[in-house]
């Protein structure tokens, strides 16, 4: 059964871009074989990360990463059964919402910054699926 999981932290280190670099590295290290697929989205010390595959694969990732002491106040966003996964292309695609129209944040958020844990899952959901279609996510898997 595949499932998509979303969920919204913050860096605890100053130092976020090697952080980032070691996490999307441990990520396309690991994500494969596990056979896990998604993105991670960042705007300044806050994280969105939407993960897809198996429910056992999926939540053991997602209690590897609440325990991570690399992040703090992790927020479970959405969980939800799926049929197909929506971002199969990236064993875990990147965007920097610096680099992104803060117009399109306005789209899904209150003001044009980045803000999960006030917004409705389904709203965060959006606004990655709309990333994605605007081709704004690099990073795709090998093949």
């Amino acid at each position: 059964m595949l499932v998509r999981l979303l969920y919204c932290s913050q860096a605890v280190d100053a130092k976020r871009e090697s952080m980032l670099d070691d996490i999307l590295a441990q990520s396309r290290r690991h994500n494969p074989a596990s056979g896990v697929t998604g993105m991670l989205c960042v705007s300044g010390e806050d994280f969105i990360q939407l993960l897809e595959g198996g429910r056992d694969e999926v939540c053991e990732l997602y209690n590897a990463i609440v325990r991570d002491d690399r992040h703090k106040h992790v927020r479970l966003l959405s969980f939800e059964e799926i049929s197909e996964r929506k971002f199969s292309a990236w064993s875990m695609g990147q965007v920097d919402l610096a680099k992104v129209n803060p117009g399109l944040l306005l789209k899904y958020f209150t003001r044009a910054k980045l803000a999960p844990s006030h917004s409705p899952g389904r709203a965060t959901l959006a606004l990655l699926d709309e990333l994605a279609a605007s081709g704004a996510i690099v990073t795709r898997t090998e093949t």
